[in-house]
């Protein structure tokens, strides 16, 4: 049988912070993995918004 472990690598999603803040329809979410022992404080990655069309900050959201 296989082990059920809880390993360190957890999988997050990134949520465009300019994009809330612009009054823009839709949202732009982006899903990545995270390791929780390295990294334990939230996730914070310059992704490309393809609403905005430029590159921004996207934050980790529960």
């Amino acid at each position: 049988m296989a082990k059920k472990s809880k390993g360190n690598r957890i999988q997050v999603i990134l949520e465009c912070t300019e994009h809330k803040n612009s009054g823009l329809a839709g949202t732009s979410r982006y899903i990545s993995m995270k390791n929780r022992r390295n990294t334990p404080d939230r996730l914070e990655l310059k992704k490309y918004n393809p609403i905005m069309k430029k590159m921004t900050v996207h934050k980790e959201i529960k």
